[in-house]
């Protein structure tokens, strides 16, 4: 995908949801699809992504506000099931020059920490 004249990257749409890349579906709706990461990070690396192109979350291209309630319900469900089998996950998304596919994504990542590391570097704050 061009815009303007700069080449725009969007493994979504050209290599995951074609099915160029093979993927392993976590969950899925109508107009959203989690899968594990094709090139994982961390022991538990799941993405979340829109079926359709929609370029960031600050920039909804052509999609109604409603498919963003829909992908961030299914992060909120994948992020849940990692939470609990885990005890913590993190859930980000990028922008600008930190997002590397032009196509609105976020990661649900367990990044192996022990309970232990959790604590030392985040503390004791909820209890």
């Amino acid at each position: 995908m061009t815009t303007g004249h700069t080449a725009v990257s969007d493994f979504y749409c050209h290599q995951a949801l074609s099915g160029l890349v093979p993927i392993e579906i976590v969950a899925e709706t109508d107009r959203a699809l989690a899968f594990h990461h094709t090139n994982p990070a961390h022991p538990v690396h799941i993405v979340v992504i829109p079926k359709e192109h929609v370029p960031s979350l600050t920039d909804l291209g052509h999609a109604d506000a409603s498919l963003l309630t829909e992908v961030v319900g299914l992060v909120r469900e994948v992020a849940a099931g990692v939470e609990k089998e885990h005890g913590s996950c993190s859930v980000t998304t990028n922008l600008g020059l930190y997002q590397e596919s032009k196509h609105m994504h976020w990661h649900v990542v367990f990044r192996g920490e022990s309970t232990k590391q959790i604590l030392d570097t985040y503390g004791h704050h909820d209890g």
